[in-house]
């Protein structure tokens, strides 16, 4: 405070001085800032000096013209800093208007009433509260209503029906990839539940629902199918797919509109391939994506270990009964993005 203090009198001192001191004044005075600066380090502004610099860019025009030991950047940057501050420090103590905050017993009280009675809206609810004697609005009851908890009960009834009919459960589902020309292939799987095997797979440029219907003919001749389907609501999988599928014996399941995760074990399974392979790889063609997704598909029946297997393969890969004294073989799996390991014989 007492180096501000100085300033302002030595300030009030020069208003007195002729121009031509003031021009020597400051040239000496410049003169020496920049001997100062290639001596020694950048010096260390305190925020008494800050402050100055951002009222003197309010009240002079050449204020970057004197500027010395920072630059005009930083002295911006300095404003903007205390511009943050100020509304900070104001945002904190300012009066609230308005109503005041609900309490949090009344919000549980909200959420205990959403989740026993999942038809009520908000006016029904804010009749009760009013009953009660709560003071509030029903703006506010809606507000909350919205934030409410949603009941897990749906998600654990399909969570059940999946593990209780997953030796009768497959799913299907397209992925798109895109080629070395910028176009778009669509790949078509159809995935078991129950040891996670890939039933069938295919890739194509147009997908449509004769071509999926065709797609399912081939992943079940002979009476084969399974008695649940799984997919979603796709487009491509409409009223001609839905037929096609009753009339293979099989029991068309529907999930939710957007609802991946009822289609959880497909889902996985094209995050695992896009890990695995597809983010590795171009599609240059059909043919090319094909031939790669039929390596991947080898390697992901006979070599990969799947968590929801307990680290065992799709199709039950053998496991080592020790290790002592034998050589570890390396196989190179999808031209070298992944590798199996074997004991030497």
């Amino acid at each position: 405070m007492f180096r501000l203090l100085k300033l302002l009198a030595e300030s009030a001192i020069r208003l007195v001085y002729s121009r031509k001191e003031l021009l020597l004044e400051n040239l000496a005075l410049r003169q020496q800032l920049a001997a100062l600066k290639r001596r020694r380090p950048k010096p260390r502004l305190s925020a008494l000096d800050r402050v100055f610099w951002v009222v003197a860019r309010w009240f002079w025009l050449g204020w970057k013209q004197a500027l010395v030991l920072v630059t005009p950047e930083t002295v911006i940057r300095w404003h903007r800093a205390g511009f943050r501050l100020y509304w900070a420090w104001l945002s904190r103590h300012r009066i609230a208007f308005g109503r005041k905050r609900i309490s949090k017993e009344l919000r549980e009280l909200i959420f205990q009433m959403v989740a026993d009675n999942p038809t009520w809206g908000a006016p029904r609810i804010h009749g009760e509260l009013q009953m009660l004697g709560f003071d509030v609005s029903e703006r506010t009851v809606s507000r909350w209503v919205q934030r409410a908890p949603r009941d897990p009960e749906p998600g654990n009834r399909w969570r059940a029906f999946l593990r209780n009919h997953r030796e009768a459960i497959a799913a299907m589902d397209f992925f798109t990839v895109p080629t070395v020309t910028f176009g778009v292939l669509y790949g078509f799987f159809i995935i078991a539940h129950d040891r996670r095997r890939i039933l069938h797979f295919n890739v194509t440029r147009y997908p449509t629902e004769a071509w999926v219907v065709q797609q399912l003919r081939e992943a079940f001749p002979y009476d084969s199918a399974t008695r649940y389907l799984v997919f979603d609501r796709d487009t491509k999988f409409g009223s001609d797919v839905i037929a096609a599928v009753r009339s293979l014996g099989c029991k068309p399941i529907r999930t939710s509109f957007r609802s991946p995760w009822q289609n959880g074990v497909a889902e996985r399974w094209v995050g695992s391939c896009r890990r695995d392979l597809l983010d590795h790889v171009i599609a240059l063609s059909e043919r090319h994506l094909k031939r790669l997704l039929s390596d991947y598909v080898c390697y992901y029946h006979e070599d990969r270990t799947h968590l929801g297997l307990a680290k065992a393969t799709p199709l039950r890969r053998e496991a080592a009964s020790t290790h002592e004294a034998k050589h570890v073989l390396s196989r190179s799996r999808l031209g070298g993005l992944h590798h199996r390991y074997d004991l030497a014989a």
